[in-house]
């Protein structure tokens, strides 16, 4: 079927990255994910490549292009060579919302120059140890200066993908107690340098998959916050971190379906090649069958995919619709990459094999951005349920 959702500039654009990855990743791409972590300098190139302005207006740097398609082939293209850009992702999907929808005309002035050209990475910390999913019962607190000059950051966050490299985190914390009827209310922004005395960086953690995304705890002791570094109003910040999950949920769906595309595109490269009692294995009808059935599963996540993407670029996109996608397409991609490792049997459990790699990415897949389970509670509750 005839796709729809690109025009002749997103497939101008796709060619742009395809060969920027295959001049400036691919080759480096190993010794990046032994070193758990994508240096520095690929940032700066991807800023230059134009990645990080494509939706900032053009007042402050950017492209002022307020489109997610651009961001979708991105994602398209880094799982369909097995490579990733490391926590720019969280960079641009994660952290760039916030600024453009609640930063004031300074602060966008002061902040968004340097997060397009990457001279500021920036990170957003809203998970705590031993609170997972609940947002509300974050005990990380900012407290106001006597003078009203600044805030008094405490507490610890985890799970912080970029938390590694950042200069700048977006780090949700208490300004005010909950209260007894609300426990949502008393949660603020702030952007914190990570440069702040008291701001540290505890442990990269060492995850299962995405490894060349660096994820870190952090701690805040008495860490000094300008009030004008405030983003948003006091108090509100749960009302914001809501807004901003449907475009989370769908960059998620999106990778998701594009992770099983690639785990298809593997599979029949590898059983073309490899042969077993002296045939390649394509030539057998089990091969053949669970590539078809595979592909008949990426075709169906490409259509979900894609129908949310329309609808998040013509502002239509619902809690339940992004959660239902995610949902879908998570799960699709596990079977699908699942079966796609089958298929190269003892080879698929080789993290020199992409289909290893992205066996191990896509777990998380279920689990971030909101759990497969919590995915089926927002959903049934749209349902009436």
């Amino acid at each position: 079927m005839r796709r729809s959702v690109f025009n002749e500039d997103h497939e101008a654009f796709r060619q742009t990255l395809r060969t920027f990855i295959e001049a400036e990743v691919v080759p480096y791409y190993d010794q990046w994910f032994v070193a758990g972590e994508v240096p520095r300098e690929l940032y700066k190139k991807l800023a230059e490549l134009g990645l990080f302005g494509i939706e900032v207006p053009e007042e402050y740097g950017g492209a002022g292009i307020d489109s997610f398609k651009f961001a979708a082939i991105q994602t398209e293209e880094t799982t369909r060579a097995g490579v990733s850009f490391g926590a720019s992702g969280a960079h641009v999907a994660l952290c760039l919302p916030y600024l453009l929808d609640l930063g004031t005309e300074e602060q966008k002035r002061r902040w968004l120059p340097d997060f397009v050209s990457g001279d500021a990475m920036y990170a957003i910390a809203m998970t705590e140890p031993g609170t997972g999913s609940d947002l509300a019962g974050m005990s990380t607190t900012a407290r106001l200066s006597d003078d009203g000059t600044h805030y008094v950051l405490n507490g610890a966050k985890t799970f912080i993908t970029g938390g590694v490299n950042a200069d700048k985190v977006i780090v949700c914390a208490r300004t005010s107690p909950a209260k007894p009827d609300d426990r949502r209310f008393g949660i603020s922004l702030l952007v914190v340098d990570t440069k702040a005395p008291g701001y540290s960086v505890g442990r990269k953690l060492d995850k299962l998959g995405l490894r060349t995304s660096d994820t870190a705890e952090l701690a805040f002791v008495d860490v000094k916050v300008p009030v004008e570094d405030l983003l948003g109003e006091e108090n509100k910040g749960f009302s914001y971190l809501g807004k901003n999950l449907p475009k989370e949920r769908l960059s998620i769906a999106y990778g998701a379906y594009a992770q099983a595309a690639a785990a298809v595109r593997f599979a029949k490269q590898y059983v073309q090649e490899r042969k077993v009692f002296g045939q390649p294995v394509a030539t057998f009808q089990n091969t053949k069958f669970e590539l078809a059935a595979c592909q008949a599963e990426v075709d169906a996540a490409q259509a979900v995919a894609d129908r949310a993407l329309e609808a998040l670029d013509a502002g239509e996109l619902t809690a339940a619709e992004a959660a239902s996608a995610k949902l879908f397409c998570t799960e699709v991609a596990h079977r699908v990459i699942d079966r796609c490792l089958q298929l190269h049997g003892g080879y698929g459990f080789i993290n020199e094999y992409p289909i290893a790699r992205l066996y191990a990415d896509n777990r998380v897949n279920r689990i971030y951005g909101g759990t497969s389970e919590v995915m089926k509670m927002i959903i049934a509750k749209d349902m009436g349920l």
